[in-house]
């Protein structure tokens, strides 16, 4: 039996809201579960992710593999770095130590990602009016006939 930590789709239609399940591989994406272990809201600004951490790990422990999204929001939250951290062979000073680090420097990094944002938007909108101005090319050469040998 694989065990994946995966979403499990809710929410109204255009409004998505996902509950983070371990479950069996096989079952359907929307059908049972083994275990419920959070929520995910990404409706919101800044995204809401509440996990219980100890069952999180839990089943990292016995082999249980997250999808690609769930690793990514587990990450979001520092658990993976926790989880490499001991399986890494690491004690729980060293660990939090890097816990703290690591949480220290998320507002930062959220900074930059409003800031790339931001930038981004910006030439976006530089490129589209520019766009206009571009559009209407000289006329182009009409093409030449074939040649008859």
């Amino acid at each position: 039996m694989a065990v994946k930590i995966r979403l499990q789709r809710g929410g109204k239609k255009k409004q998505p809201i996902y509950r983070i399940v371990a479950a069996d591989g096989r079952y359907k994406r929307d059908g049972r579960f083994l275990e419920k272990l959070g929520n995910y809201n990404p409706n919101i600004d800044p995204v809401a992710i509440d996990l219980k951490e100890s069952r999180v790990m839990y089943w990292l422990g016995v082999g249980a593999t997250p999808t690609d999204t769930v690793r990514n929001l587990l990450s979001r939250k520092g658990i993976m770095l926790k989880w490499y951290l001991k399986k890494k062979g690491k004690d729980e000073a060293t660990v939090a130590a890097e816990f703290e680090k690591w949480q220290a420097s998320q507002p930062l990094k959220r900074e930059k990602e409003l800031a790339k944002k931001a930038r981004r938007k910006i030439l976006k909108k530089k490129a589209k009016s520019a766009a206009p101005k571009e559009a209407a090319p000289a006329a182009a050469p009409a093409p030449e006939a074939p040649v008859q040998v």
